[in-house]
């Protein structure tokens, strides 16, 4: 007999579109994205506040890999890139067919290698920092070695944001329209201050949009482990 009174199940389009059931390990790699925000903008603020010579108005968190505790950043920057590339695992195991599928989660991967090649080729000083830095310091190869992971990475975490939220369009609008406006934004401020004067105020609106992209990068992370609950 039919029970018509038997209440279906409420499943998210992430995990509609899957035909078969989550693989063990799915939520500890979804968890990693979870964490990499908070502790990459955690780690980064603390030193910016607190490390002698470093203003957020004229510095770019880059820099805090150089002096005495560059080495903090070093690690985490090295350590994010990897719980960003556990969390594009669990991306792919998630986003099993549709759009993005396939190439999201390859491009958030780039963008976690990207971190850690930021870490390995340490960003150069800057005026100002570490203390006592003078102007018109030299650009080494690992500082422009730096510059250039950085650009591909992200890059790739901008289209990235832009294919997911193509996926999301048609499901879960409110979401479409959070994840293309973080990756848009992210873009914009990195070409303000990547190729625009390195006044306060793209420094400032970097810094604002690196805060934005990792808010929306943990909550969607946050998301798909809801979603599969």
């Amino acid at each position: 007999m039919i029970d018509f009174t038997a209440t279906p199940a409420v499943t998210s389009p992430e995990v509609a579109a899957s035909p078969r059931p989550r693989r063990r390990g799915t939520g500890a790699l979804l968890a990693a994205g979870v964490v990499a925000g908070p502790l990459y903008v955690g780690v980064s603020l603390t030193q910016a506040l607190t490390r002698p010579g470093f203003d957020l108005s004229r510095h770019p968190w880059s820099a805090l890999a150089n002096g005495d505790l560059g080495w903090l950043q070093v690690v985490n920057l090295i350590l994010t890139g990897a719980l960003v590339i556990a969390f594009s695992s669990g991306l792919r195991r998630v986003l099993t067919t549709g759009r993005a599928s396939t190439w999201a989660p390859r491009l958030i991967g780039v963008y976690g290698a990207s971190l850690i090649g930021a870490g390995l080729f340490r960003a150069d000083p800057v005026p100002g920092f570490p203390a006592g830095t003078p102007a018109g310091t030299t650009i080494s190869w690992h500082g422009i070695a730096h510059l250039m992971v950085g650009a591909v990475g992200f890059g790739c975490l901008t289209v990235a944001c832009l294919l997911l939220a193509r996926r999301l369009a048609g499901t879960e609008r409110g979401w479409a329209v959070w994840t293309a406006a973080a990756g848009i934004t992210f873009l914009g401020a990195f070409v303000g201050i990547a190729y625009g004067a390195r006044t306060p105020v793209t420094i400032q609106a970097f810094v604002l949009a690196v805060i934005i992209i990792w808010t929306w990068f943990s909550t969607y992370a946050a998301h798909l482990i809801r979603a599969g609950r």
